[in-house]
């Protein structure tokens, strides 16, 4: 039986090959040469030495998402939020969709739940300029509602690609749905926060979404307590 990180792979292939046929077609390219010859060059892409964040740059990625149409939410956003920040950071930060601010500035956390987690980030003795924030996907649901699997699923592969460039050694997931797409689980907040888990060789820590401290000012202690995990991984001195 094939399992569920199998359909997986195979969706983001397809999205990945989707997405490059639609770049072909905008450069005029009408069909495949399938000759002896070219399927002998074909096989030996596997050559290319080196892993592939270090093949691209964050800019490329940006590029091939382009004026994304891949899923519905294109047709009600106003600007696309792709993220913001150093590309060598060693923290990143992963919340799950931009609001309405960020939807208008095209910057990610930039409204109130922003504002709290621009210090956390000084709270740290750091600025966001030193860390990397994006979102899980990059376009506003309407209504602020919660991400689509469907919608997650899409924009998955750029998320993943944009942490395979910046090989960050920490990863700060906010919220649930960026703790679950990360960590490919159904487990809670509650219960997965608190400690490391692991990304393709990055640690993880899950913590609470700022919009959820907003309406539950109690938890910023729980944050706080978790933040002091990353510092300590990161060597940050209190």
């Amino acid at each position: 039986m094939t399992d569920v990180s199998t359909y997986r792979q195979l969706n983001d292939l397809l999205l990945r090959l989707r997405s490059t046929f639609q770049v072909l077609g905008d450069w005029g390219w009408t069909g495949a040469d399938c000759s002896p010859r070219s399927l002998g060059l074909v096989r030996e892409w596997d050559r290319v030495p080196g892993p592939c964040h270090q093949c691209e740059s964050l800019e490329e990625i940006r590029l091939d998402l382009g004026d994304c149409r891949r899923c519905a939410l294109a047709a009600g956003r106003n600007k696309l939020v792709f993220g913001q920040g150093n590309p060598k950071a060693d923290l990143v930060f992963v919340g799950e969709a931009p609001g309405a601010e960020e939807d208008r500035s095209g910057l990610p956390f930039v409204g109130e739940a922003g504002q709290l987690l621009t210090r956390i980030i000084q709270a740290m003795k750091l600025d966001r300029q030193e860390v990397y924030i994006c979102n899980v996907i990059k376009c506003r649901p309407p209504g602020n509602r919660d991400p689509l699997p469907e919608e997650i699923d899409t924009c998955r592969p750029f998320l993943e690609r944009q942490l395979a460039v910046i090989q960050p050694r920490v990863i700060c997931t906010l919220g649930a749905h960026a703790t679950r797409t990360l960590l490919n689980t159904k487990g809670g907040i509650f219960s997965l926060r608190g400690r490391f888990h692991d990304f393709n060789g990055i640690k993880v820590m899950p913590t609470f979404h700022p919009a959820y401290l907003l309406r539950n000012p109690d938890q910023k202690r729980l944050v706080w307590e978790d933040i002091q995990k990353i510092m300590a991984e990161l060597k940050i001195s209190r």
